[in-house]
């Protein structure tokens, strides 16, 4: 299971993310804006701009912000130039750290990711220290309860996907980019809609913490995610549900 995206799954249905709605928006129209600015304003035809209006749908982002976001990348009305980064470091007990941003400052950015990684018993790496960890894949999670696991197969092999499993009280279904939107379509078609749909980083192999450890390196995951420039945490962790249930509580 991907560490990372059970962690968001379990935030998200606890409302932990409620209180930080107006970041959440606001770092989500940013990446619309920059996909916009480098594909074009279709999203049929910008796969980037895809997979952001997507991500804003599923976070609950107004329909009005979407469109907002979109024109704001198309008017020229002086929006800021962002450039994508990424930063690589460890959490405690060697578990690997890999950051995505959209940043106009990168000195300001990275002073603020090498301060959160110090704070809490990280150290943040050199560029491609960690990168080679992970893998871009499509992860669609799906709860387990009431449904019938042949039949979620079945749609999820039929539609793309190269992995199947079970984890604990979901199933993780992994698929290549760009077999994404279209697996996504065919579960929702078939009424099987996904705890969480995201384009994002896979590790190739997993760390299992301790329960200490394990709240470090959720401490340094969520306050990472409070930088107003970070846009993605991926870290390469496998954390038991009932701990993170305990931490998110």
């Amino acid at each position: 299971m991907s560490g990372h995206s059970k962690w968001s799954t379990i935030k998200r249905k606890k409302g932990a993310a409620d209180a930080k709605r107006g970041q959440l928006f606001s770092k989500l129209s940013r990446a619309i804006i920059v996909a916009a600015k480098e594909g074009g304003p279709d999203i049929e035809a910008n796969a980037a701009l895809t997979a952001a209006v997507q991500k804003a749908r599923d976070n609950s982002m107004p329909k009005d912000n979407i469109e907002r976001a979109i024109q704001r990348a198309t008017g020229g009305d002086g929006e800021a130039d962002y450039e994508a980064m990424g930063y690589e470091g460890y959490a405690p007990g060697g578990v690997a750290v890999y950051v995505t941003a959209l940043t106009d400052n990168r000195n300001r950015t990275a002073s603020d990711i090498r301060h959160v990684f110090s704070k809490n018993g990280g150290s943040l790496g050199e560029p491609g220290s960690v990168a080679w960890q992970f893998d871009r894949k499509g992860v669609l999670l799906v709860e387990r309860e009431g449904r019938d696991e042949d039949e979620v197969m079945e749609v999820a092999l039929g539609a793309g996907a190269d992995d199947f499993e079970e984890d604990g009280s979901m199933w993780q279904v992994t698929c290549d980019p760009g077999d994404f939107s279209g697996l996504r379509a065919a579960l929702d078609e078939a009424g099987i809609a996904p705890a969480s749909a995201e384009l994002t980083m896979v590790p190739k192999e997993t760390i299992a913490p301790d329960e200490p450890e394990a709240r470090q390196i959720l401490r340094l995951i969520d306050e990472l995610e409070d930088v107003d420039d970070v846009q993605d945490v991926y870290a390469n962790f496998d954390i038991s549900e009932e701990v993170l249930e305990a931490v998110a509580g």
